[in-house]
């Protein structure tokens, strides 16, 4: 299994935040504060991951809800590897992680899309940013 980033525990919190708003402005959705119990100590420690086999079930299901409203895949059809790229120039993934990509857990893809993402390199990112746009896979 891998780490849960906190800018992915951060961004389900405010996903849920939005989506469920608090009525009073102060009391939260169960679903945010089972991600700030997670969240508010790795803050606290100045950490910056959680192992995501460690996530309370209520924590981890309320991620896991956020994960399912984000892109799958940062494939944009365009993939080098199929000519020998050790890394796809379409979407930033390495043969390796394109080839298992369908086994990753979803912590193991959120990190993979936070290397790409900060690399910003690939088409998906620059060249092809408006077909990724699009959700072209």
């Amino acid at each position: 299994m891998a780490d849960l980033h906190l800018d992915d525990l951060e961004a389900a919190i405010n996903w849920w935040r939005e989506r469920s708003p608090s009525p009073d402005g102060v009391t939260a959705c169960a679903e945010v504060r089972a991600l700030a119990e997670v969240y508010a100590p790795l803050v606290r420690e100045r950490r910056s991951t959680i192992d995501e086999d460690t996530l309370p079930p209520a924590a981890r299901a309320a991620w896991l809800a956020w994960y399912a409203s984000t892109p799958d895949a940062p494939c944009i059809a365009i993939c080098s590897t199929t000519q020998g790229d050790a890394v796809c120039k379409g979407c930033g993934r390495t043969f390796d992680e394109i080839q298992h990509w369908p086994v990753l857990t979803p912590a193991e893809k959120r990190a993979v899309w936070r290397r790409i993402t900060a690399e910003g390199t690939a088409w998906r990112f620059n060249r092809y940013a408006e077909r990724a746009a699009r959700g072209v896979s």
